[in-house]
């Protein structure tokens, strides 16, 4: 977990506070309930529903400090919303799957659902702020209104929602948000943005170094391993952007649009890189 920290001098977008990992009030459910195959990210296999190696029983991390040299740089990247405490200690009532067995699987399962609603409840809170509709805005707070009541069960609920269509609806939320936000950038009079640079484009390794690149629509763009440093990205929608490896030293991601912490986890930075609020510089950039 990183403590809650940015460079834009900015405060959080409205109800983001419970959106936030507490590893001290979680029962270890990502290092639980998630499998993950031996790769760059993990240096091990390790089975979905199974405690991994390095758990301690306090549901601490006996590698935590040393995570990277290690060979779990996935670790490091991931961050649940606040998923994990909300399972642990809203739904369950903070009795962990060791001390009642018979929890594990609705335990992990819910975790996993808790998850990706949590995600949509962060970008919820930003449509909902950066939006200038009035019905826009109503329309956001309402969805965040119907999946904050599924995180807080009945548990059979949580697990039968339909997941896919709340996915569906926030997506047309976002994406309308996302059209208002930036057309306000492109009316500004930015420079005329590249053909290349449009929803799902594959920019991997590409050089947008020191571009303006406000307004830009890189939703679900893969950007590994892109030169972005010294780009200004103000504007730009990046929700869903792969951004691994990506090189942000010295780019401006203030006002970019609907970014997450595992994005930028999974980035390369530096102190002079300025990002959203309420996020954080990884520790792994001041180290170069």
């Amino acid at each position: 977990m990183y403590t809650t920290q940015n460079h834009s001098g900015t405060t959080p977008g409205p109800g983001r506070d419970s959106l936030r990992p507490d590893c001290s009030n979680c029962f270890a459910l990502c290092c639980t309930a998630f499998g993950f195959a031996r790769s760059a990210d993990f240096a091990i296999d390790k089975p979905a529903a199974t405690p991994c190696p390095n758990l301690d029983q306090d549901f601490s991390c006996t590698i935590h400090d040393r995570l990277r040299p290690r060979g779990f740089r996935g670790c490091t990247v991931f961050d649940c919303f606040g998923a994990g405490q909300a399972v642990s200690q809203q739904l369950f009532s903070g009795i962990s799957w060791r001390d009642a067995p018979d929890s594990r699987q609705d335990m992990f399962a819910a975790f996993k659902v808790t998850r990706q609603l949590h995600e949509m409840l962060w970008h919820l809170a930003e449509a909902q702020e950066k939006t200038f509709d009035a019905d826009a805005a109503r329309e956001a707070k309402d969805l965040r209104t119907v999946i904050g009541d599924l995180t807080r069960g009945p548990l059979p609920g949580l697990l039968a929602c339909d997941l896919e269509s709340l996915h569906s609806a926030v997506r047309t939320m976002l994406v309308a948000v996302s059209e208002e936000v930036r057309a306000g950038y492109f009316a500004a009079g930015t420079d005329q943005l590249d053909a290349a640079l449009h929803p799902g484009s594959d920019l991997a390794g590409a050089n947008l170094r020191a571009r303006k690149l406000c307004g830009a629509d890189l939703r679900g763009a893969c950007l590994i391993a892109a030169d972005l440093r010294g780009s200004d990205l103000a504007g730009a929608d990046l929700l869903g952007a792969d951004l691994r490896d990506a090189r942000l030293e010295g780019a401006d991601l203030a006002a970019a649009l609907f970014v997450t912490q595992p994005q930028l986890n999974s980035a390369r930075g530096s102190s002079t890189t300025l990002v959203p609020p309420g996020l954080s510089a990884p520790p792994h950039w001041q180290d170069g």
